[in-house]
């Protein structure tokens, strides 16, 4: 049985870098931002301020002890009001720079995709270290905290990165929701998958 720790308020930065690490090679990564130098400067800052939104925001972030993987899961109740984009935006111009509005097409996406009205767990991100990717270690994460949301019977929502991702969580229970869509200008698709609880 897997072990984990939840992660705290001062713990934003690891978990940025270890996010950042996990993610340079995705294709969404990629058409956010093309230039590798930029991507290493800019993606571990910005995933620092998702990890401190997350956190801050009652979010639920957990981790493995040696720290090579994090898992980063959102409640949503049906009846949560829409998200106020006016800080984030201030956020997104200071840390992306000339890459903030690739990055608010990508999150505006997400957003338009995501289920609303339905109480849920969205799995914002996944990050397991590269060294120790295809080892289970993300699977078992995931498989830990379903067994919670299968108590509560809670549902669970993730977009899956690709289409790797979205067997391995075909396997975790997800099913395409509806289905994939497509990042402009000859983007990546990414698949959103929902999780219904299991008694």
């Amino acid at each position: 049985m897997i072990v984990l720790e939840r992660a705290g308020d001062q713990d934003a930065e690891q978990i940025g870098a270890l996010i950042s690490e996990a993610f340079w090679d995705l294709d969404a990564s990629q058409w956010i931002i093309g230039d590798p130098a930029d991507a290493r400067r800019v993606f571990p800052e910005y995933f620092i301020h998702v990890a401190a939104a997350v956190l801050g925001g009652g979010g639920v972030v957990e981790w493995t002890p040696e720290r090579d993987a994090v898992a980063v899961w959102v409640p949503t109740l049906a009846t949560d009001p829409e998200p106020d984009p006016g800080d984030w935006d201030v956020v997104l111009d200071k840390v992306c720079g000339p890459y903030a509005d690739r990055f608010r097409v990508f999150e505006g996406l997400q957003h338009a995709h995501h289920p609303h009205g339905v109480d849920h767990h969205y799995l914002a991100m996944l990050a397991v270290r590269p060294d120790r990717q295809g080892q289970g270690l993300g699977t078992a994460m995931v498989e830990a905290y379903h067994e919670k949301l299968d108590r509560d019977g809670v549902g669970a929502y993730l977009e899956a990165a690709g289409p790797r991702q979205r067997r391995l969580y075909e396997r975790a229970g997800y099913r395409d929701y509806p289905g994939p869509y497509q990042l402009p200008d000859g983007g990546p698709s990414l698949f959103p998958m929902w999780r219904a609880p299991r008694s």
